[in-house]
């Protein structure tokens, strides 16, 4: 049985279901979503927009920017929720048909498709994912997962789970690809003010590698060993999104903490726990990130989800819209 913390507005069907995002000073059309019902276990209706690659705009969800982008080095652990029985047949992001009971995701960010390995932390169980919407925009959430998604890495019951969400880049370029690299093909984004910095916009794939030598492959045509890396990553990408196929990694012990920034500097970071004082006991801890020292301020580790929820949103309502759920 779902809790009944599962219904709070998570993917971009669910936010076109119950807020008006704020662009500049004028509220956004929300594309008539409100009209739609939910439709239970049943297919989606046809008619739903053909895939499509897009990265899409920057947008603004309570008070918060996303800056949608290609990034193929995305490795990301912390909460995954799941969405299902009020959005199904419902449009995403991407402009198709949302249905529950097909493997997808939802990411803030991440490009529409992109293929990703989700694996829950807790069980050790690990799926290969479509990213076809936008979401999860409850506070501490990294992704958003279809209910058939939830039951197969087996957390629909309680709800959320710890999991590591890693890209598959090579699967995820040959997908785009195939789908068309134009951002602006298909899928409603939403209208926003100008993004605070420079505007993210999709780049063309770069062409296979001219000084490869060209090969013939089973069908007689002649390709690059760039192309044929292509056409073995794209059909690697589809073999596992058609046949859904749970793996088995091994399950280690994870914390939770409640992140409230990461610095450069120390005494920035000093005075950031100064100001958190009030909200808990902050510590402040080093890591090493791509070559570059970072002092992050953390509460943790702590208990359960549900404790990190109250202090993440505790955090926030000092004015730290950037704090996050970290599982290390």
């Amino acid at each position: 049985m779902m809790r009944a913390t599962r219904h709070r507005p998570r993917s971009w069907a669910a936010l076109l279901l119950s807020a008006t995002l704020l662009t500049g000073c004028s509220e956004m059309n929300l594309f008539g979503h409100m009209a739609k019902r939910a439709a239970g276990d049943d297919p989606p209706p046809v008619g739903g927009a053909a895939p499509n690659y897009k990265i899409g705009k920057p947008y603004q969800v309570k008070g918060v920017w996303y800056y949608p982008r290609e990034d193929w080095d995305y490795d990301e652990s912390g909460i995954a929720s799941w969405y299902g029985p009020d959005f199904h047949g419902k449009q995403t992001a991407n402009g198709e048909a949302f249905d529950q009971n097909a493997v997808s995701a939802a990411h803030k960010t991440l490009p529409m498709p992109s293929v990703v390995r989700v694996t829950n932390l807790e069980n050790g169980r690990a799926l290969v994912i479509r990213v076809n919407d936008r979401g999860p925009f409850a506070n501490g959430r990294v992704i958003d997962l279809s209910r058939r998604a939830a039951q197969l890495l087996g957390f629909e019951g309680q709800g959320t789970a710890r999991v590591r969400v890693q890209i598959m880049p090579e699967e995820s370029r040959a997908l785009a690809g195939k789908l068309n690299t134009s951002p602006a093909a298909g899928g409603r984004e939403p209208q926003v003010a100008a993004a605070p910095r420079e505007s993210v916009t999709a780049e063309t794939l770069p062409a296979p590698g001219s000084r490869e030598a060209p090969r013939t492959i089973s069908n007689g045509t002649v390709s690059s060993p760039a192309e044929a890396r292509n056409a073995q990553a794209l059909a690697k990408a589809e073999r596992a999104l058609a046949n859904p196929d749970v793996q088995m990694d091994s399950v280690k012990a994870t914390n939770l903490f409640v992140q409230a920034g990461a610095f450069s500097r120390h005494d920035n970071a000093l005075r950031l726990q100064a100001r958190l004082s009030g909200v808990g006991r902050p510590v402040i801890s080093q890591t090493h990130v791509k070559g570059q020292t970072l002092f992050r301020v953390r509460f943790g580790p702590l208990s359960s989800v549900e404790e990190a929820d109250r202090l993440l949103e505790s955090v926030i309502a000092t004015g730290q819209q950037d704090a996050r759920v970290i599982v290390d």
